[in-house]
């Protein structure tokens, strides 16, 4: 209700007395009657803003008329302002930005008419908004060309654009840039005292890490936020933090703290400032969590807030989507299932409509749980596969993001030593041309011996300093790769794995035989993902009867005969360090039965005083291990070298062609 309130007192403190006493029709009909193109124009003007807040099919029509007699009026700059305005609603309602982007490029065919440097730099920032929608990397150039446009006065202009650019930037993985975009718009934002957009600039870092999965960095720079926004007095923008805090929290399985985060949000949050789609968000969430908990007095206490609360969830999605799912899952839990089906629905559709893959994912997830509830099992399953499909894109982009952000800091850090070297190499040519010229010909030598003893002890640093930087972003990454192997391991077996051993059951009491042994072999085929994924037998039986287990399992199930001499080493490595010595042996396998055509194979571990000699052999094809290294798509040996480093060994590879292979790994104790 306030909303529309103060969207009522804007239209009229902003309206000529007399204009809006006349309808839109009256308009139409001087546009109809008009007889010259001037006329046509003010009357066309007249509907545009009769018809921006009330009708954006109507506004899009009239705007491209306007645009079009404007061009042929030779009106570029009024062409301008309309391109500009036009773009939103033709990009987000309409969902036509290549239109949108084929207009304002109309005017641009002409910009050397166009003056005032605001209107040009924005024409190119509004032709970026439509090219997110498309093509980020011309978005990008076109935020480029903004920034080249903006005048020096037009400060505000140019961090809005470093903003979007930041956006832009964050959305193509490429993190530092957007993290340099972001610092500068929040710069210029925080010296002109805007400090409603300060904020929004440093939500826009955070939001980066957030989305990609870093969220303890996400943690950090929100806390400084927060901190700032204290200090400043921002206390509006309090809560909407403290609830993204806690929607970080939900993603990271935290969920005590998600619930503490919840409520500090509904503490902080000022109801004549802060922003009422917040308030919804936060109580749905609290509805979802009370649900969980099973109690529902307090479930039933927060949604009747919300339902209570006039606020018009039409003109916010976001808004609509927290409402709506956290009345479903009230209607869920309380067992009305058809009306949290067709409440799910809903909020599926509104999701796809705006793309946002998180609440698609959980749409999914919800209509799963609520099919099952329901008996229905087939679309449980199907729509829990949909989750899943897309919880794996996700992840997947999250992880090539994740490499592509490490990689960055890698290569800033290295041109960053390269400055440093090269200035130092700077300071020395001078120093050294003063010597030259006071010692002459010896001092030269000299000069010119330390110079090269400096370079080459210089060159030498930076190769080590490479090697180290590389070695670290390897065992990192897997270490990383570990914990998501674990992580997804957990989640087949604790989640897939019990709804399948539900509905086994289910189909026991009746009868199904059939389906009963389709599941039954889902189950296994679950268990056996989950194992490969993370050697929980590790924790079960420990490393050296996990690695026999791994041995007789191989030589039971595959034509490849192996044997095996292992001695007793539980209890001397880490439970890390366990884990690798466990996946060296088990890649190492999986390499023979891959690739080497071999009939039998040996696994040799000898317990010494100093150290375990891993000895793994087969009488295969053999290979060339130069030439198997040095190709780009063989990853197999790399990895089997980056965990023996890991573990601080010694890694030897004795092979030949047609006369089998060896792989010995030394780990010292």
């Amino acid at each position: 209700m306030l909303k529309k309130i103060v969207i009522l007192i804007f239209i009229i403190a902003f309206s000529p007395a007399s204009g809006y006493c006349q309808d839109i029709p009256h308009y139409e009909k001087k546009l109809a009657a008009a007889k010259n193109k001037t006329e046509r124009l003010t009357a066309l003007d007249s509907l545009l803003s009769r018809t921006f807040f009330t009708d954006s099919d109507a506004f899009i029509k009239y705007s491209i008329q306007y645009i079009n007699l404007a061009q042929e009026m030779d009106s570029i700059e009024g062409a301008a302002r309309k391109a500009m305005n036009l773009q939103y609603p033709l990009t987000n309602y309409a969902n036509d930005p290549l239109n949108a982007i084929t207009i304002i490029n109309s005017v641009l065919a002409r910009k050397y008419k166009i003056k005032d440097s605001l209107l040009l730099g924005g024409l190119y920032i509004k032709r970026g908004k439509a090219n997110t929608k498309v093509d980020l990397k011309k978005a990008i150039e076109d935020y480029n060309m903004a920034l080249e446009n903006f005048s020096k006065n037009d400060s505000l202009n140019i961090a809005d654009t470093y903003l979007f650019r930041g956006q832009a930037y964050s959305n193509l993985g490429r993190f530092v840039l957007a993290g340099e975009d972001f610092t500068q718009a929040y710069t210029i934002y925080e010296n002109k005292k805007e400090y409603d957009y300060m904020v929004y600039a440093q939500q826009g870092i955070i939001s980066m890490f957030s989305m990609n999965g870093f969220y303890e960095k996400a943690k950090l720079e929100r806390n400084a936020l927060i901190k700032k926004m204290k200090a400043l007095g921002l206390n509006r923008f309090l809560s909407n933090e403290y609830y993204n805090q806690a929607l970080d929290y939900k993603k990271m399985g935290e969920r005590d703290l998600e619930y503490k985060s919840l409520l500090t949000a509904e503490k902080v949050f000022d109801k004549t400032q802060s922003d009422q789609s917040t308030f919804i968000g936060i109580h749905s969430r609290l509805i979802e969590y009370y649900c969980e908990h099973n109690q529902l007095i307090e479930a039933k206490k927060h949604l009747e807030l919300i339902e209570n609360l006039e606020y018009d969830l039409s003109g916010n999605p976001s808004a609509a989507l927290n409402f709506l799912g956290g009345k479903a899952k009230y209607l869920q839990t309380t067992g009305n299932y058809d009306e949290a089906l067709k409440l799910a629905q809903n909020k599926l559709d509104i999701a796809k409509n705006l793309g946002l893959e998180d609440e698609i994912m959980s749409s999914y997830s919800f209509l799963s749980e609520l099919y099952f509830d329901m008996g229905d099992y087939k679309k449980s399953v199907e729509n829990n596969q949909a989750s899943n499909a897309i919880k794996d894109s996700i992840y997947n982009r999250s992880t090539a993001n994740a490499l592509a952000y490490y990689q960055t800091l890698y290569e800033t850090e290295k041109k960053e030593k390269e400055l440093v070297e090269k200035s130092s190499n700077i300071s020395l040519l001078e120093k050294d041309n003063e010597s030259f010229k006071k010692a002459m010909l010896f001092g030269g030598i000299a000069v010119l011996l330390s110079f090269g003893l400096i370079l080459l002890f210089r060159n030498q640093r930076h190769l080590r300093s490479n090697k180290i930087l590389q070695e670290k972003f390897s065992q990192e990454l897997l270490i990383s790769q570990e914990g998501e192997r674990r992580r997804i391991s957990k989640d087949l077996h604790d989640g897939i794995g019990q709804q399948l051993l539900v509905i086994k059951n289910k189909l026991m009491a009746s009868g199904d035989d059939d389906t009963k042994k389709m599941v039954d072999h889902t189950i296994e085929e679950v268990r056996s993902i989950s194992r490969d994924l993370h050697p929980f037998q590790l924790q079960e039986l420990g490393i050296t009867k996990a690695i026999e287990y791994t041995i007789n399992m191989i030589d039971e199930n595959t034509t490849l005969f192996i044997s095996a001499e292992i001695d007793n080493i539980d209890n001397i490595f880490s439970k890390e360090d366990e884990v690798n010595i466990y996946r060296i042996i088990q890649e190492s396998l999986s390499n023979i039965l891959k690739h080497a055509n071999a009939e039998a194979g040996k696994v040799s571990v000898k317990k010494f005083t100093n150290n375990i000699l891993i000895s793994i052999r087969d009488n295969g094809v053999g290979f060339d291990f130069a030439e198997k290294y040095q190709d780009v798509k063989s990853l197999g040996l790399k990895t089997l070298l980056e965990r023996t480093k890991f573990l601080k060994g010694q890694m030897k590879v004795t092979s030949k062609k047609d006369t089998g292979t060896v792989l010995e790994f030394q780990f010292p104790l």
